[in-house]
């Protein structure tokens, strides 16, 4: 009896809930329908799209054949903001670029010392002056050449002196008042004499003493201490350490001097060592600088490095560069190029002609009646006179978008979003 009564129970509880879910079904139903009725009756209601009249129409909007993905029509209003015309040739030369700088030309460029120990007395050149070989640079106070024009005071008296003694010698043996060899001793001495002579006046001309001046240290027999420091080479003085009474030693640095013939510069480059199988000492370069960007400076190959440099993998590569107009300075930041090879004649299309896609490829609009544009992904080279080179997919004389090529590519884009 009582489980009959709970069987009962669960069957009335179970109708119950089983009633719940249908109402509910029914309801959403219901609300779903209305939903949608009023949705229908506000899209007839609604004003159709306006479209710009003056977008460019897309067409091919598949993918296909890569060359021909996608098309641009344009109207004739539109024709004036996209310049077309055929894809000319042009020659672009076989290069190779590099970046470095300007030095002087070492193998032109001359330490000035001096070839004595002395005290700085008077300065004539300062830097940037042109000086001409023989000009005067500097003197010192020497003591060296105090003690150089001492002995040849010193020899000059002694020749003197045995000279009027072999005179009187001789005179004196005509009378046979000495001995032979008193005459042969006398002579001997004289001889000595004039060799001691001309070994004093060699060590005095060494000092840069002329043969005027001597004569008249030896005419006054007054020594003369200053030291004339002349410019061996003929150029710019590029560097000044010296100041008055500063001691110099030779060949102890820095330099008093530097005397550098400008007329040539070096320009030194860091080549990445994939480059260096094309080039060769001797070969011509062209040199820009920035401070003269509309100048050209020629030059050629003298040295190319034995050595890479493990850290940057380049190889140093110096040019000689001619600078007649004296326009270069040491530091200046330069490019330059190196011929390898003899002109190619390419296919050539302007910048404006040319534009780069997200994806890194390069393309160009192509036309055969002027309002009915083609996408077209192109190989490019060298940029060279306000044109790219174009290695594949387009052929001289076909027709292009030399100018507006951008403004095809945008109208593309924004139609395919």
């Amino acid at each position: 009896m009582r489980f009959d009564l709970r069987r009962t129970k669960l069957v009335t509880a179970l109708a119950g809930a089983l009633a719940l879910v249908v109402a509910g079904l029914c309801v959403g139903f219901f609300f779903s329908d209305r939903l949608r009725h009023d949705l229908a009756a506000s899209s007839a209601t609604a004003a159709p799209e306006k479209t710009d009249p003056s977008a460019p129409t897309v067409t091919n909007p598949g993918t296909g054949d890569p060359l021909t993905a996608k098309s641009v029509v344009i109207s004739e209003s539109q024709l004036s903001g996209v310049k077309v015309e055929p894809a000319g040739e042009r020659l672009f030369p076989i290069e190779k670029e590099a970046v470095g700088s300007i030095d002087f030309n070492e193998e032109l460029s001359t330490q000035v010392f001096t070839n004595y120990q002395g005290r700085i007395i008077e300065l004539f050149a300062r830097v940037g002056d042109e000086v001409k070989k023989g000009d005067r640079l500097f003197t010192i106070d020497s003591p060296d050449l105090i003690q150089a024009e001492s002995t040849l005071i010193a020899a000059a008296g002694v020749l003197d002196l045995t000279t009027r003694a072999l005179n009187r010698a001789k005179g004196l043996i005509q009378t046979h008042a000495i001995a032979q060899k008193d005459l042969e001793q006398a002579t001997s001495d004289q001889q000595t004499a004039e060799g001691a002579l001309r070994a004093a006046r060699d060590a005095v001309r060494l000092f840069g003493k002329t043969e005027e001046e001597i004569d008249r240290i030896v005419a006054d027999r007054r020594s003369d201490p200053v030291l004339l420091i002349k410019s061996p080479i003929e150029g710019q003085v590029t560097a000044r350490n010296a100041a008055p009474g500063l001691f110099v030693q030779p060949g102890n640095p820095p330099a008093p001097y530097i005397v550098s013939d400008i007329s040539t510069m070096w320009m030194i480059a860091n080549v990445a060592e994939t480059d260096i199988p094309a080039l060769s000492v001797g070969q011509q370069v062209t040199v820009k600088v920035r401070a003269f960007p509309d100048r050209v400076y020629d030059g050629r190959i003298t040295t190319i490095s034995q050595m890479v440099d493990p850290n940057t993998r380049r190889v140093l590569v110096r040019s000689e560069v001619a600078d007649p107009r004296h326009e270069l300075r040491s530091g200046m930041f330069a490019n330059f190029v190196i011929r390898t090879g003899d002109p190619v004649k390419s296919v050539a299309v302007p910048l404006n002609g040319v534009v780069r896609e997200g994806d890194g490829t390069m393309t160009v609009w192509v036309t055969t009646d002027r309002r009915h544009f083609v996408k077209r992904t192109v190989k490019i080279g060298q940029q060279r006179d306000g044109y790219h080179q174009i290695l594949e997919g387009l052929q001289a004389g076909e027709l292009i978008a030399a100018d507006g090529a951008l403004f095809l590519s945008n109208a593309l884009t924004t139609a395919s979003r």
